[in-house]
């Protein structure tokens, strides 16, 4: 899936400690012997060591708590060593915390580890899970140049309640972009019932209406399965057939796609129809039709949620989608795509809701 230029999300890592944390033993350290320089003839030379293992816990394995540990109780006899008060009873007893400390700071180093070993475990299951249930889409499929994007308001997760799938069928491509009510992992969950029925149903479903009237039943069966009645997923379908000059659209209560090109930005008049899971609220005898949109070489359609429309400044303002894209100059589906990406994030600061993105031009030689 082509996205914007940043960094590539990386697999799920070891949770690591602040940088400043792994220096708190040493700093620990330092205080001690400018303390032992400053009051040369301290009673309790070496005290502030005794604290030194369980610190060096928070930042190291176990191993190195222990050699810690051990390099405290060294360091502390030889101030003490230096004082001739080695076998004083306060000293003594300075030691015996110190290997406390040493044998405490050890275990909880171990834990820690461990606890790290299973949630970086936990993490790459769950982003291998998320990543499958929304697959990058390809750079060409079926004539057609595709670029995206995908970027959740929760930096923590990768999957939110917007969805995106483009399948190459003996129909034609066929591109599904939809965004769901609701948040956490009901939406999840709901997202991936629907890319679920979507793959299945897009390679054998013959019309566009059909494809989205299977859709439509799919989220009503998972709105009862649930008992939620206000359960719908508002989406936009696009089929292009190769070598063709249009495309089809059907749209299900979703944000107005775009057309860019012959010098500006037209939206595209669909008809009004009920989300996903509401269809059954409309007339009977009222079925929804596809719409036919040009689209010729040079011109791209944009398909968007309301994570980009409804992204606002510091002053509450809502996104200029349509005036920015005409002072971009260029239908060029990657361009469009990365200069959105970073110009909605400037924009907003925060998003406040996921936000999807797909941008669809003939590919020509």
């Amino acid at each position: 899936m082509r996205t914007a230029p940043r960094p590539p999300r990386p697999a799920a890592l070891e949770p690591r400690v602040p940088r400043w944390v792994p220096w708190l033993p040493v700093l620990l350290l330092v205080l001690d012997l400018v303390a032992e320089a400053v009051v040369p003839d301290a009673v309790a030379a070496g005290f502030l060591l005794t604290a030194l293992p369980v610190v060096a816990a928070f930042s190291y394995g176990p191993v190195l708590t222990a050699v810690t540990t051990a390099g405290s109780l060294a360091l502390q006899l030889g101030l003490a060593l230096r004082a001739d008060h080695v076998n004083e009873q306060h000293h003594v007893w300075v030691y015996i915390a110190t290997l406390l400390s040493g044998v405490m700071g050890t275990a909880l180093s171990w834990q820690r580890t461990r606890q790290n070993r299973n949630l970086l475990h936990a993490r790459t299951v769950a982003e291998t899970l998320q990543r499958t249930v929304l697959r990058p889409v390809p750079e060409r499929a079926g004539g057609l140049r595709v670029a995206g994007l995908y970027r959740p308001a929760q930096a923590d997760v990768l999957v939110g309640g917007d969805l995106y799938e483009v399948c190459d069928t003996r129909f034609g491509v066929r591109v599904l972009l939809g965004d769901v009510r609701g948040k956490g992992l009901g939406a999840v969950r709901t997202v991936a019932d629907v890319l679920g029925a979507f793959r299945a149903a897009a390679y054998d479903t013959p019309g566009l209406v059909e494809l989205a009237d299977q859709l439509d039943r799919a989220v009503l069966r998972d709105a009862a399965d649930r008992g939620d009645d206000e359960l719908f997923v508002t989406a936009v379908l696009l089929q292009y057939r190769p070598g063709s000059d249009c495309v089809e659209i059907v749209n299900r209560g979703h944000t107005t796609p775009l057309l860019l090109g012959g010098g500006g930005i037209t939206p595209v008049s669909c008809a009004d129809e009920l989300p996903l899971g509401l269809g059954h609220l409309g007339p009977a005898d009222e079925r929804s039709k596809a719409v036919a949109v040009a689209l010729p070489p040079g011109h791209t359609v944009l398909l968007y949620t309301d994570g980009v429309s409804e992204a606002r400044d510091t002053a509450g303002a809502f996104y200029p989608l349509a005036p920015r894209l005409a002072a971009l100059g260029t239908t060029a589906p990657d361009r469009v795509v990365s200069f959105l990406a970073q110009d909605v994030h400037r924009y907003a600061g925060l998003l406040a809701d996921d936000l999807a993105v797909l941008a669809l031009t003939p590919d020509v030689p």
